[in-house]
């Protein structure tokens, strides 16, 4: 299997496709990365070094990759932090090529904003355009629970509101939506949650929640439930296998006491989940 990955990347530390392309290479993909910045940390540090890469150099690095005639081939599309508001017309006519060389293909747009604790961390214009114009073109989502929100223009704080939310969302244009974090009132204490609809139905699996900030982790929770559906188009199973894997991840992350994730000191977790989480349908 082979995807496109177009995210930021970091030196130091793991965001956007610094700590999504092991992972996806772990469980036997094979990833080819565009860069839209190229920082040397993460944001989350309050400050950071390097480029956001114009638009015009991201979108010659994937016509070099067409130029190898690699599109046919390409299974998916991933696209996250953008950077810069013209990236998303980059993203789009990508899309739309590789898919004229692979109807099959998918696009899974991870709508990187923000997050409800510290509001939005994108340039003023990107929440509109990944609204007006890139979700409607995806086939999958990967949206946290803020970001769900804005997209739709909904507060998605029960499963019920959440389930509505993902249908207003869908009805957007994807087909295959993961929240990516489920915090409802009436949840167990100490726990989170994660929501997969598709066209056969919708699914939650609560975990731990473990009290730590992790830059990345949505990053890696894209990568590996695009990954997942792509290969099987069985949302429950990537659901779980993506659960696991990301805890496995976390709990690590936390018990190293470290502030960037154990990205690859946690790899049999991608390899060889423990799937000790078990989505229940919800619809």
């Amino acid at each position: 299997m082979q995807i496109l990955s177009i995210q930021s990347a970091v030196a130091y530390g793991h965001a956007g496709n610094s700590a999504a392309v092991f992972p996806m290479q772990r469980i036997g993909v094979e990833v080819l990365p565009v860069y839209t910045v190229n920082f040397s940390n993460h944001t989350g540090y309050g400050a950071w070094r390097g480029p956001v890469m114009d638009p015009s150099d991201v979108a010659e690095v994937i016509t070099g990759v067409e130029e190898r005639g690699a599109f046919g081939s390409l299974d998916a599309v991933l696209s996250g932090y953008q950077g810069s508001e013209g990236i998303a017309d980059v993203i789009i006519d990508a899309v739309a090529r590789v898919k004229r060389e692979n109807p099959r293909a998918l696009y899974s747009c991870d709508p990187v904003m923000g997050n409800a604790r510290s509001g939005c961390f994108v340039a003023p214009a990107i929440p509109e355009l990944l609204r007006d114009k890139v979700v409607p073109v995806a086939d999958i989502i990967t949206p946290n629970q803020f970001e769900l929100g804005y997209l739709t223009g909904t507060t998605p704080d029960t499963i019920s509101s959440t389930l509505a939310s993902v249908d207003a969302a869908r009805a957007m244009g994807p087909s295959t939506v993961l929240v990516t974090s489920v915090e409802r009132p009436d949840r167990e204490d100490g726990t989170i949650e994660m929501m997969a609809v598709d066209d056969t139905g919708a699914w939650i699996v609560q975990t731990p929640h473990l009290p730590m900030k992790a830059n990345g982790s949505g990053d890696v929770t894209a990568a590996l439930f695009t990954s997942h559906y792509t290969r099987t188009r069985d949302a429950a199973d990537a659901l779980a296998r993506t659960a696991s894997s990301v805890f496995g991840l976390l709990e690590q992350t936390h018990t190293a006491g470290t502030k960037e994730l154990q990205l690859v000191e946690a790899q049999e977790h991608y390899a060889s989940p423990r799937m000790e989480f078990t989505p229940r349908q919800v619809r």
